[in-house]
């Protein structure tokens, strides 16, 4: 607690000479006959100045907001207010007839010396405890402590149920480990889009060493698309609206990698917008599978196309090669040595198509390679398939 003196302040007063001097030339005159004289009202015998005193500690204590047990040094509870009947569901007349420690669960009479010790030197004593109803329940409690001087000695408990906050900060809990836990990135960023807030699976997924690099940079640095980021930041705090999509993002090292991000408003209790919160999820892997799953029906197809190549060439070409066969055997080869000649290269070219054909049908990888060495190797049209 703060010292006094800390809150002390001097003001300072200057009153010029020249007003002073006035002030001493003119005497005041003060006119009798106009000022009444009030008759003193009715003195207060003693017992009656402790009545009213009484009454107005009565009202004091019946107004607190917490719940207020009063106890005498050994803990024995001597008054109480309306509140901590609504807490402990005891009557007044019942709490005197308890003890402090009766209503703070697990707490034994070392307690109320080391309560009493403690506020010989400080204001108060702040307690957090569970306290007992009288139906046996529980509920969470903040406790104040301090001394009342009286005639004697009292120590004054003021309880507090904390329930609901309790509650809140276990789902604070709750909520923050999950976050931490997350397999997805998240990132809280400030309406200037500078993050104030990354889970260990966004430092993990960029590859930085801790969360702390990643603080304070803004946002569309993570990613490679400046025109995309820009939207993505300009829709969630200009327009409000929320924001997802696919887009390249840029780890620490400069590698890229594919992230599908939903984005949205972060607003405080009065609903002002006070920046935004990212979701991240690394998407390469799906990606790659999804090239995958691409290329295997792109080799499907391609090999059913040359099946059906295969199927209809076949018969052709074995048309070709018996025509070739019978007209051999209908003209005299050594009468026309030309000819001959002709129809054995024939033959053969027919027999090489055949055996293509059959390499071709047997092919079970749509794989190519160059057709001519030349500048423009590398164009769709210097390609063939490979068998």
């Amino acid at each position: 607690m703060p010292e006094d003196n800390e809150f002390s302040s001097t003001m300072r007063i200057d009153i010029p000479p020249d007003l002073l001097a006035d002030a001493k030339q003119k005497t005041a005159k003060v006119d009798t006959g106009k000022i009444r004289i009030r008759p003193p009202g009715p003195k207060l015998s003693r017992s009656g100045a402790v009545e009213a005193a009484n009454t107005k500690f009565e009202q004091l204590l019946q107004s607190i907001y917490d719940a207020a047990l009063i106890t005498n040094r050994q803990g024995r509870i001597v008054d109480s207010n309306v509140r901590a009947c609504e807490f402990f569901l005891y009557s007044r007349a019942e709490f005197q007839q308890l003890s402090i420690l009766d209503a703070i669960s697990g707490s034994e009479i070392s307690l109320l010396d080391t309560l009493y010790d403690n506020l010989q030197n400080e204001r108060f004593a702040l307690l957090q405890a569970y306290c007992t109803r009288k139906d046996g329940t529980y509920f969470p409690a903040e406790i104040a402590v301090n001394i009342l001087k009286l005639e004697e000695t009292r120590l004054c408990f003021f309880v507090r149920d904390v329930t609901v906050r309790r509650q809140a900060e276990e789902m604070l809990r709750t909520e923050h480990n999950a976050i931490q836990n997350a397999g997805n990135g998240i990132v809280i960023a400030n309406v200037n889009a500078q993050v104030e807030y990354a889970n260990p699976a966004v430092v993990l997924t960029w590859g930085f060493d801790n969360a702390e690099e990643l603080l304070g940079k803004d946002i569309r640095t993570l990613l490679s698309d400046e025109e995309a980021s820009e939207q993505m930041v300009r829709t969630v705090l200009s327009e409000h609206q929320a924001w997802s999509g696919e887009l390249i993002a840029k780890k620490k090292d400069g590698s890229a990698f594919d992230v599908q991000i939903s984005a949205a408003s972060n607003r405080d209790t009065d609903g002002e917008v006070v920046g935004m919160v990212l979701s991240f999820a690394d998407i390469s892997d799906r990606k790659r599978a999804e090239d995958a799953v691409r290329q295997a029906e792109r080799q499907r197809v391609m090999l059913a196309s040359v099946g059906a190549a295969c199927h209809h060439l076949g018969q052709p070409a074995t048309v070709i090669m018996t025509n070739i066969e019978l007209i051999k055997r209908m003209t005299k080869a050594g009468d026309n040595e030309t000819l001959a000649e002709i129809l054995r290269l024939t033959n053969e070219a027919a027999e090489t198509m055949a055996e293509v054909l059959h390499k071709l049908n047997a092919v079970t990888e749509f794989r190519t390679v160059q057709y001519l060495d030349a500048v423009d190797s590398e164009s769709p049209e210097n390609v063939i398939l490979d068998i």
